[in-house]
């Protein structure tokens, strides 16, 4: 018996994996005690732990900005919770 294969509409390289960076969907309200790893780690600081979600002034308005902590060397930094879907930057867990 032969199967007929679906034609696609676009290449397999360009269809997103599971799991991949593409595929990512973040809620900013569950990121907080969540872990990161840098993609190109600077100085020893590898792994992340997002310590603070920052309220927006108007509680109408969205979360934009995260605190995230250096496991490390204890540095803290604050940055928007949309970088951490870039897989180039940031891989989502410990690795």
């Amino acid at each position: 018996m032969i199967k007929a294969e679906k034609p696609s509409s676009a290449p397999e390289s360009e269809v997103p994996a599971f799991g991949s960076p593409a595929s990512r969907h973040l809620n900013p309200k569950k990121l907080l005690l969540s872990k990161w790893t840098a993609a190109s780690p600077y100085g020893k600081e590898k792994h992340f732990m997002v310590t603070g979600v920052i309220q927006p002034k108007h509680p109408d308005s969205r979360i934009e900005t995260i605190v995230i902590e250096a496991v490390y060397s204890r540095r803290v930094f604050s940055l928007s919770w949309r970088d951490l879907s870039d897989g180039r930057q940031w891989l989502q867990g410990w690795h």
